[in-house]
């Protein structure tokens, strides 16, 4: 339960920071990448208990997943080392429910968020700006993927 709390709020720092300057500190993706590698290989498990073998699948699909994206100019790095990293703290189902439920967080944003944008704060429109209805054809990920994530928790929990 608790790993699951550290995971949700890893991701929502991320999610602020993908938010407000359209990328992810290093220190957040590949930090939490090497600490849940560590954690790993010391202890056998994920850190929401799955095996060493199911994080491993997990980060190997996350990268399958997510490097098209990146090549093609859809996803940025953060975003790749964010799911990768994703991929070793939790297991398979995680990453797919997360990947699923960011896309449909996604799709539902871009259909309110026309209608809820205007009716913002001008402060928070302002701290969220790259989140605006046709600001960019590239949203942040972040958001979506904690979205994703607390979906998957719900779900899976």
């Amino acid at each position: 339960m608790i790993q699951g709390i550290v995971i949700f709020l890893w991701l929502l720092l991320c999610a602020v920071q993908d938010a407000r300057q359209r990328q992810i500190a290093n220190r957040l993706t590949l930090g939490v990448a090497l600490l849940a590698l560590i954690y790993l290989f010391w202890s056998g498990t994920t850190w929401l208990g799955a095996s060493a073998a199911q994080g491993l699948v997990a980060f190997a699909l996350a990268l399958l997943l997510t490097l098209p994206g990146y090549a093609l100019g859809r996803l940025g790095a953060g975003d790749v080392k964010l799911l990768a990293a994703l991929g070793l703290a939790t297991d398979l189902p995680y990453v797919l429910w997360s990947l699923i439920g960011s896309a449909v967080a996604s799709v539902a944003w871009l259909i309110v968020a026309p209608r809820l944008w205007p009716l913002m704060a001008q402060g928070l429109r302002e701290r969220l700006q790259y989140l605006a209805p046709g600001a960019s054809t590239k949203l942040p990920f972040a958001p979506f993927l904690l979205m994703g994530f607390g979906f998957a928790w719900f779900w899976i929990h």
